[in-house]
């Protein structure tokens, strides 16, 4: 764990070694999101798989940049930081937003993406959307900073088993790290704001691992089903569960995404 500076931009970033002969996996979360959040996914890996995370600029340990970015600006700072630290290439996992950021950078930058795993995520403005009072609770990072707040709203902002314990919900969104300033997270929530990968999807063409739960109240199961309809390479796989699931099942879902970055690669 470290920080590093990357086209004048100071990350905070964690990275587990593994085996030279297989690709990093750099992984994206969502908004407001620590490193930290999906630590149970990252133990529950094969020990040998090399991952890479970091906080966005404005969130956990980075800090926040001066002006709003974009979406589309930031495939150069993740060309820096796989350059910073030795890597040709990668495996990408996006999570939500991350899962926006992922689409983005293997579409701009498909040299340096060698698979693609998109988790509860959607093809960005074009979507279907969560219901409104879902999303309403999605512009403010209150939950990131009030854990009784966060156990609160969780059964309804993120389904699955939270509906039923949202005590997990507190703990995973104030795992250790010191919090961001605010504008912090708003920036991270305006930098999508008309972006869309839709129309764009068919030129994807890395092997990609689609993860949608079966109660997502933020990005709805039908969002999964229109981008592997558009994905000439992808597959789809539906767990029970809901937003948070990679870290809530991170016991079943991890052997899936191991299975997939493992397999043999199928011809063009």
């Amino acid at each position: 764990m470290g920080t590093l500076s990357i086209s004048g931009r100071i990350v905070r970033v964690a990275v587990r070694e593994g085996r030279p002969d297989w690709p990093p996996l750099l992984l994206y979360s969502g908004i407001g999101a620590r490193l930290e959040q999906f630590q149970p996914f990252v133990d529950a890996l094969d020990p040998q798989r090399a991952v890479i995370r970091f906080d966005m600029p404005g969130t956990g340990g980075s800090p926040a940049p001066v002006v709003p970015y974009h979406v589309a600006t930031l495939p150069s700072l993740l060309t820096g930081l796989l350059d910073q630290l030795g890597y040709e290439q990668a495996d990408v996992l996006g999570i939500s937003w991350g899962g926006g950021l992922a689409q983005q950078f293997a579409l701009s930058r498909p040299e340096r993406v060698r698979r693609l795993v998109l988790v509860a995520t959607s093809p960005g403005a074009l979507m279907v959307p969560g219901h409104p009072r879902v999303l309403l609770r999605m512009l403010t990072p209150r939950r990131h900073r009030d854990p009784g707040h966060a156990a609160r709203i969780a059964g309804e902002l993120y389904g699955g088993s939270m509906r039923d314990d949202p005590a997990p919900a507190r703990d995973l969104l104030h795992a250790t790290a010191r919090l961001g300033p605010s504008r912090g997270y708003y920036y991270q929530l305006l930098s999508s704001i008309g972006w869309t990968s839709l129309p764009r999807l068919p030129r994807l063409r890395q092997p990609t691992l689609i993860l949608a739960g079966d109660d997502d109240p933020i990005i709805p199961l039908i969002n999964a089903r229109i981008m592997h309809r558009l994905m000439p390479r992808s597959e789809l796989v539906i767990y029970h569960g809901g937003h948070l699931g990679l870290a809530t099942e991170a016991d079943r879902l991890a052997p899936v995404v191991d299975a997939f970055l493992t397999a043999e690669r199928s011809p063009d």
